[in-house]
């Protein structure tokens, strides 16, 4: 009995390892339409989306281990991602499937309970990337441009819960900004796997990275670009009374700038979390940024 508990166990703790809960901070985007509403103190909307980032989150690692479980075999051929608990054999694959099953299931149930229209986005979420998993990954472009559809169900899902309007800047900059870190994450492979690239994701194979920066300055440029013309729209002016939102303009210059020396000079971006938390510069910027937009929306 005490060998089959600490199987149990030890199952369990490489599950949690393959759910990458360190991965939730890229659902902080569901929580965006709380902020920019200015619903923020009222409880109701709060608790909502707290709720909200919690089952987007238990989702998206229901994805992380379905993701795992396809990638499996390729993911052996990688430096790191060999070492994940399915693709080192640690985690079998039949408890690995069945853990995706039993977790979305009562992920949706739960989310039916709350609010019907948001379940119904988180199962276009994860219907999204299933269908990546197993096909759009491969189709140049479009691999990205689904990670970014992605996090823009983060920001449908947020409004919906709480019954806001969605806003088209906020979706747009967020798609841009998810190309941007999308292109970033692409060119860190390239950069890292060089000539096996290909085996580990076979889509990098029609990539290169001329291509990918000629894309990443882009994104970066339009990115930019659409945040100002934001921060100084008739309807943003109306909504939060000034145009002070316009001065946050320099962190997001920096953060983008940041992001890119990190790129190209440290040769990192393949995994964007892990820059956020780990770059203190990059980790105070995104603060001082949410700080100030805070003290604009809600202490003016």
């Amino acid at each position: 009995m005490a060998v089959t508990a600490t199987a149990t166990e030890s199952r369990l703790v490489l599950l949690i390892r393959t759910m990458r809960v360190r991965q939730w901070t890229k659902n902080v985007f569901v929580l965006s339409p709380l902020l920019f509403s200015l619903h923020l103190f009222e409880l109701d909307s709060l608790l909502l989306s707290v709720i909200a980032f919690f089952l987007f989150s238990l989702t998206a690692s229901s994805i992380y281990i379905l993701n795992d479980i396809v990638d499996a075999d390729v993911d052996r051929s990688h430096p790191v991602k060999r070492l994940r608990p399915i693709a080192s054999g640690a985690l079998p694959l039949g408890f690995a499937a069945w853990a995706v099953v039993i977790l979305f299931s009562i992920t949706v149930g739960l989310a039916l309970w709350v609010h019907r229209g948001f379940a119904f986005v988180l199962i276009g979420y994860f219907a999204l990337n299933v269908v990546y998993s197993y096909a759009l990954k491969r189709a140049v472009i479009i691999d990205v441009m689904t990670i970014a559809a992605s996090f823009v169900l983060r920001i449908v899902a947020g409004a919906i819960i709480i019954d806001v309007p969605i806003s088209e800047w906020l979706l747009i900059c967020t798609s841009l900004l998810a190309l941007f870190l999308g292109f970033s994450k692409r060119r860190h492979e390239i950069t890292v796997l060089e000539a096996d690239a290909h085996i580990h994701r076979p889509v990098l194979l029609e990539y290169s990275t001329y291509f990918l920066d000629q894309m990443i300055s882009l994104v970066t440029a339009s990115t930019l670009i659409c945040y100002i013309l934001y921060t100084v729209d008739d309807d943003t002016v109306a909504k939060f009374g000034s145009k002070a939102l316009l001065y946050t303009t320099p962190f997001v210059l920096y953060g983008l700038f940041r992001y890119y020396y990190l790129v190209h000079q440290k040769k990192t971006g393949g995994d964007p979390t892990s820059e956020f938390l780990s770059d203190i510069p990059l980790l105070v910027n995104v603060v001082l940024w949410a700080a100030s937009v805070f003290i604009i929306l809600y202490l003016r």
